[in-house]
């Protein structure tokens, strides 16, 4: 199965949702893949810790590659590497991977991560792609290639507004270019219980028969622990609560 995990609104928590649902992927013993499309290279941070611990070659070089003719083009494999969690790998990012945009818009480029992930699912089982906090030329890639889409939602009155924009993209997408791309669900994140706010939000979204999931990711300070120590919540603290509700979100998914 591939997913992406997209938003239009930064910080929302993309990179988090799709590590740890692949970290708990890899744990059961799936050979799992994460690309990660975002500049700001969070996923690939989170998995690899800093900057000394970077493969040579990154999603940057496998963009790159398509803008150029060779005869015996690198298979996607190439840029895909290991990391510190077993049956998980990372085709990493890079933070000049935004520069690349313009011309791979102009030459039309928009399927060719599709074709890649045809070659990668013969190698990965699950695969999961973080995406950036906009709607251009990698996150369309990525929806391109993809049979499902998780959204995080983060129970804030602006962003339910951005929602519904969001999903009329998706869908547009799926008219357009992939007819099987399927909205998964609506993960909300952050979510804060006892506050009013969140409650109504998720009620009134759910009422207007929006795919929310039922699992609830809470706001938590070991998330940003988590981050810090550049290890996946399942490995890091794998009794924590946090961590039992992304078992939960991800068993609701293979439910």
């Amino acid at each position: 199965m591939i997913r992406v995990v997209f938003n239009q609104k930064g910080g929302v928590g993309k990179s988090s949702i799709a590590v740890n649902l692949a970290a708990i992927s890899a744990t059961k013993g799936i050979k799992t893949l994460i690309i990660d499309l975002d500049p700001q290279c969070n996923s690939t941070h989170y998995l690899l810790g800093d900057d000394a611990n970077l493969p040579q070659t990154d999603v940057k070089d496998f963009f790159e590659q398509t803008l150029s003719l060779q005869l015996r083009p690198q298979s996607p494999l190439q840029f895909v590497h290991p990391t510190p969690v077993e049956h998980l790998s990372l085709m990493p990012s890079n933070p000049e991977l935004g520069d690349l945009q313009s011309k791979l818009e102009t030459k039309h480029k928009i399927y060719k991560l599709r074709d890649a992930l045809v070659e990668l699912k013969e190698h990965f089982d699950a695969i999961y792609i973080d995406t950036p906090p906009a709607f251009n030329f990698f996150t369309l890639s990525a929806l391109v290639g993809a049979e499902r889409c998780l959204i995080p939602f983060d129970c804030d009155e602006f962003a339910r507004q951005a929602l519904y924009s969001l999903l009329n993209n998706v869908q547009e997408t799926r008219v357009d270019h992939n007819s099987a791309l399927v909205v998964e669900g609506i993960v909300v994140n952050q979510f804060q219980p006892r506050a009013s706010l969140p409650q109504r939000l998720v009620a009134e979204l759910e009422a207007e028969d929006v795919p929310v999931m039922k699992t609830r990711i809470s706001s938590s300070v070991k998330m940003k622990e988590s981050h810090n120590a550049a290890q996946p919540l399942i490995k890091m603290a794998p009794t924590h609560k946090l961590t039992l509700e992304f078992i939960a979100l991800y068993e609701e998914l293979h439910g």
